[in-house]
Parts: C-alpha cells; sequence; structure tokens
C-alpha cells in the first residue's frame, strides 16, 4: 500500500473451467531446496501446476524460492536508509500496525532479478485472466517492456518493498494497485522463520463473492517461501459464464518476535 494509492500450451483457465480439474493450492513442482541460480529455480518451477492455484484459489506457493542466507542478506538491507524511497507507518493510516518501506531505483540486484525474472511466467497468465474477464489490456513478455509502459504513464516510482512485523503488528486487508496500470499478479517473500523468529503473523487472503459471504485463504509460508496471488480480481466459471472475483490481501496480528517480507510487485506508481 502506498499513501497515494488508496485505494505448458493449453493450461489456461480450462483447468478449473473444464471439467474433471483439480486445481491444487500451492506448487509442489518448486524446487526442493533453494540452490542453483535464481533463474534455475524460477526454471524448476512447475508453473502450469501454478497456474491452477491461480485459477482455483487466487493464489499459489513457489516453496523455497529463496535460501536462508538470501532471506537474511535481505532482511539486513532493512537498516540501510538510503536504499529506500519512503516508509511508512502503518497506524498513522489505518493500514494495521507495523511498518514498511518502498525502496528506491535502482533496485537492489536480487530484487531487481525477482521482478525480470518471475514476470515472464506469470504474463501469459495475467493476459489469459483478461480474456476471460473481457479485459482489454495485454501485458509485454518481459517487465522491461512493461515497465516502460507504466513510465509513459507517470508511474514512475518503484514499489518492491519490505515489511516489518513485531509483537502485535498486523496488516489489513487491501490491494496494491497504485495507478492507472496494475499488473494483476504479485509476490510476497517470506524473509523470516515461522516458529523460531516469530508466531502468528499469518499470510491471509480474503475473496468477495457476488451475493455469497466472502471466502478467507491462509498461505502457510515458510522462510525463502514465495506466494503468488491476485493482486485486484480473478476470474470465477459461474452458471452464465465467467465472471470477476475481487480479493485483498493482509497479514493477521503477530504473537511473538519479529517478522519481515519482501513484496514484489510488478507496475510502478504515480
Amino acid at each position: 500500500m502506498d499513501t497515494i494509492a488508496k485505494g505448458r500450451q493449453s493450461h489456461s483457465l480450462e483447468l478449473e473451467f473444464g471439467a474433471g480439474a483439480t486445481p491444487k493450492p500451492d506448487s509442489k513442482g518448486s524446487a526442493a531446496q533453494a540452490d542453483g541460480s535464481l533463474a534455475q529455480r524460477v526454471g524448476a518451477i512447475d508453473w502450469f501446476d501454478v497456474e491452477q492455484g491461480l485459477n482455483a484459489y487466487g493464489s499459489a506457493m513457489l516453496h523455497n524460492l529463496l535460501s536462508a542466507g538470501e532471506c537474511d542478506a535481505l532482511t539486513a538491507l532493512y537498516r540501510r536508509e538510503s536504499l529506500f524511497r519512503s516508509r511508512v507507518v502503518m497506524a498513522r493510516h489505518g493500514f494495521g500496525r507495523g511498518e514498511y518501506k518502498y525502496f528506491a531505483y535502482p533496485l537492489p540486484p536480487l530484487i531487481a532479478e525477482l521482478r525480470s525474472t518471475l514476470y515472464p511466467c506469470l504474463a501469459p497468465v495475467a493476459n489469459r485472466w483478461n480474456e476471460v474477464m473481457d479485459i482489454g489490456v495485454r501485458y509485454p513478455a518481459t517487465h522491461a517492456e512493461f515497465i516502460e509502459r507504466c513510465h509513459a504513464a507517470g508511474q514512475t516510482r518503484p514499489t518492491p518493498l519490505m515489511l516489518q512485523y513485531a509483537i502485535d503488528d498486523y496488516n489489513c486487508l487491501h490491494q496494491d494497485l497504485y495507478g492507472e496500470h496494475v499488473f494483476p499478479l504479485q509476490v510476497a517473500i517470506l524473509l523470516s522463520e515461522p516458529g523460531a523468529d516469530f508466531t502468528g503473523g499469518e499470510f491471509v487472503m480474503t475473496e468477495q463473492r457476488p451475493r455469497m459471504q466472502s471466502r478467507t485463504e491462509v498461505v502457510p509460508l515458510g522462510k525463502g517461501d514465495a506466494v503468488v496471488f491476485a493482486v485486484h480480481h480473478r476470474p470465477v466459471q459461474g452458471t452464465r459464464g465467467p465472471y470477476r472475483v475481487n480479493l485483498r490481501h493482509g497479514v493477521s496480528r503477530l504473537r511473538s518476535g519479529q517478522r519481515h517480507t519482501l513484496g514484489v510487485i510488478f507496475h510502478d506508481a504515480t
């Protein structure tokens, strides 16, 4: 959130909308350990499986996307004020409790690589979703091309961020929109170890369905795990055809310790 923004071939949605599909909420095809280069790890992910989870639940896990060492190195960046463009204390804005900081350009290399490496795997999903939802926007093949689009529209402020929570901190349900150009999927990576560094603090999502009660999803992340999730809405097959459901995400109250998360948002902010 920003104070300016209150705001394999036939993967497709046939996996959910066709008969006999059994989508899973996480990606068991992800690398068992966070070894090799980031590009190798991303290449080892079963993106077919990831798309099934996204189609069925609006989220999917990427297990061990980052190593423990990478998580610790990223967490250490939080103290380096020169890397960030702004700091938000959530209680001041009614966003919850805790704080987060937006990175400035140039982004730290690993964060820039996460953006450029994950985006091409997600853009085909985003395009299929928009087609099903009858949204005219299509996303280019590379992140650099998409960022050019954002910047041409005046969205020039980087949105990757790091969040820090202490005891009793939480993040209210929200959406990270930031401007006219919104990439419909984003990634959050847990940098701390549940049960060792903190307790509580679960990543949660809610889905508002028309004329139905909201559905809640809790994603059981471990250190170095990532969750890919819908920023705003996703398509669902109804009896009269596909329709959109609205999603929000947040973090439940921390019971003990301290928790850090990296948020990888692919569009920039106005």
